[in-house]
């Protein structure tokens, strides 16, 4: 087979401080386009492995790691298997780690997962697979994670060892306060990291609280490192790990200790690097408008300065002497800034009628536009942009929601246990039989087997029940309510399936029936199950296919981010300022989503309530304005513009 050279460029190794912009960095990184880009050279890197390996007559030991982020690379080697020619006939794996106790036919086992996801679709001998038992009696769980051990010692080794990271910046399951020398072994999971699991597992109380792993040392011991991350909820602990000292707190950055180790991340993750945040600092920067806006908007945060207020010496002391050198003075960046930012406000989302529309952010004609908010999940157009779907209601726009998936997953079996209950008292017998069957499903229901189709019916029901009560609140009628439910979604797990046409075919055709004037999507890919991701890359290919439409040339496409962060001051192009009545409607808006209020589901990172997030997010937002100098609003929903 043909391994694709310009792939394996990207993880070509390339020593820390080699050059200057990475001298605040003490692990190698590299930054794929795009996580799909990523994973692929990573498999392409294993792949030329195992036939170099294949060529010495040797087997080829790799460590495989769970969890999303490598999901696509084991796809890759699937493909590269079937299409290409590529045999594992000479692979011995050992995965890093397991839950305990847990059966191997649970779907959250790891074991389960490797041979969904790999072992099952490859040719590899079964004898040459080994992963954590986590079946094994109690007693002997300490010999077994010696055996482990010593078995992969007596292999010579790990060639390999692919890795992913947590948010505790564990690696395995080496939790903060793991040892340096420390060995496969049992160890009890951070609650963070169950508290992360939760959703899978269908309930915190039902996530095993212990684990086997791999211990640091047995990481360290491997010949070469691959740890991959993808998404901006992986950026801060990433940061630490690259650019922090070493410190069992964050077990990541013992692989400092590694001398053979690549990073591989994409943009959102490698964020908060300092030569990404602020590359200024490092080495020479091409002073285009974004890194002029993004740099006067840190300085203003550093100096604790509004935009106006600061002076060629702030600018002098904080590494920009050559912009201002190439760009200032002082004064007219300043301005500069300042009226960016002023452009960006407006109260009319659809465009202002019968207004100069020279600095404004949106087209003043059409008067009246047609709208469609796309919602991945059926609460989201509420809580990321409620202010400015209320605003274009009550400015006369047509506007149209589209929620993508049902969000049945969200729903927890007590909440529809109450909705059961409720039919049960209120209907004929004839129809309680099925009403009590329904029931009976969900109390039977097993948390290791995906839900049952009529169960996902039922908690789909309660969602768009909930959804349609917030859009009668905010004025639309039901007939511009589109619930979409993209097939890709539909599978009653967390594990959702591949993006097919009938996704890309149900939203082509929604877009194109519609033809409309604006398109708003969320631009949130930090959600933790990746559903925000799925659906926005299915607009932007639907966008693709419509783009020669002659309709297309009058659509104009907003991004808005979700519960989980905003967009930064100086990416924003479209601020929508709010009264404090109407952050009260928006909260009221929330509300009637009451499946996803007092203990949601899919938390993320982040313990406060949704409606409390938004409502903190959007004051911080607009705090943000009011320190950079312009006007005090109570808060503010931000934007920025896709061009396809």
């Amino acid at each position: 087979m043909m391994i694709n050279e310009s792939k394996l460029k990207l993880l070509k190794y390339k020593a820390p401080g080699s050059f200057e912009e990475s001298r605040f960095e003490k692990l190698h990184n590299v930054i794929a386009d795009n996580p799909n880009e990523g994973c692929i050279a990573i498999a392409h890197y294993i792949a030329d492995l195992i036939i170099s390996k294949q060529k010495e007559n040797k087997n080829c030991v790799l460590g495989l790691a769970t969890g999303s982020s490598p999901i696509n690379v084991y796809k890759e080697l699937v493909r590269l298997h079937l299409e290409e020619g590529l045999s594992f006939n000479n692979v011995i794996t050992f995965n890093l780690d397991e839950y305990y106790p847990i059966s191997k036919k649970d779907i959250q086992s790891y074991f389960y997962f490797m041979h969904e996801n790999l072992f099952n679709h490859v040719d590899i001998k079964k004898e040459n697979i080994n992963i954590p038992d986590g079946e094994v009696d109690i007693k002997n769980l300490r010999s077994t994670c010696v055996a482990y051990e010593k078995k992969i010692e007596k292999l010579g080794g790990v060639d390999l060892q692919i890795l992913g990271i947590g948010r505790t910046g564990h690696i395995g399951f080496n939790e903060p306060g793991s040892h340096l020398n420390s060995q496969t072994r049992t160890i009890t999971l951070d609650q963070v990291t169950r508290f992360d699991a939760a959703s899978s597992f269908k309930g915190i109380d039902n996530v095993p609280r212990k684990a086997i792993t791999m211990g640091i040392q047995t990481i360290l011991n491997a010949k070469k490192i691959i740890l991959m991350a993808w998404g901006s909820n992986k950026a801060e602990i990433i940061q630490k790990a690259i650019e922090g000292k070493i410190t069992d707190k964050i077990p990541t950055t013992y692989l400092q200790h590694h001398h053979n180790t690549t990073l591989v991340l994409d943009p959102q993750a490698a964020s908060e690097l300092i030569r990404i945040k602020t590359p200024w600092l490092v080495t020479s920067c091409e002073w285009d408008e974004n890194n002029r806006s993004k740099a006067i908007s840190w300085l203003c945060k550093k100096t604790g300065k509004s935009v106006l207020k600061l002076t060629d010496e702030d600018f002098n002391q904080n590494g920009m002497s050559d912009l201002l050198a190439l760009h200032g003075p002082s004064y007219d960046l300043n301005i500069e800034m300042f009226n960016r930012l002023q452009h960006t406000i407006t109260g009319w989302p659809g465009g202002k009628p019968n207004a100069d529309d020279t600095n404004r952010p949106e087209r003043k004609n059409p008067d009246k536009k047609r709208v469609i908010i796309f919602s991945p999940h059926p609460d989201d157009d509420v809580i990321s942009m409620g202010g400015t779907f209320d605003r274009l209601v009550s400015q006369g726009h047509e506007v149209h929601v589209a929620y993508q998936t049902s969000g049945n997953i969200a729903v927890s079996d007590e909440d529809a246990l109450k909705y059961i209950e409720v039919g049960i008292d209120v209907i004929g017998d004839k129809e309680k039989k099925i009403i009590k069957e329904l029931k009976a499903s969900i109390e039977s229901d097993d948390s290791k087997k995906p839900a049952s189709r009529l169960v996902c019916k039922l908690k789909g029901s309660i969602r768009k029940g909930e959804s349609y009560g917030a859009t009668r609140y905010i004025g639309i009628p039901d007939s511009q309510v589109h619930f979409m439910n993209l097939p890709f979604y539909e599978t009653g797990t967390i594990k959702k399936n591949p993006i097919s046409n009938k996704d890309i075919e149900k939203t082509l055709k929604l877009i194109e029936t519609i033809k409309p004037h604006q398109i708003y999507a969320a631009g949130d890919l930090a959600d933790p199950h990746g559903t925000h991701k799925v659906c926005l890359d299915i607009i932007f290919e639907a966008l693709k296919q419509l783009k020669t439409k002659k309709f297309m040339n009058d659509c104009w496409v907003w991004l808005y981010r979700g519960a989980w962060h905003e967009w930064e001051i100086h990416e924003i192009e479209m601020a929508v300022p709010m009264s404090p009545d109407q952050v009260l409607r928006k909260r009221k808006a929330i509300f009637y989503h009451q499946s996803q209020k007092d203990g949601v589901m899919f938390q993320g990172n982040d313990n406060r309530e949704f409606w409390v997030r938004a409502e903190e997010r959007n004051a911080e937002t607009a705090n943000k304005y009011k320190k950079m100098g312009l006007a005090d609003y109570a808060a503010m929903e931000a934007f920025k513009r896709y061009y396809f």
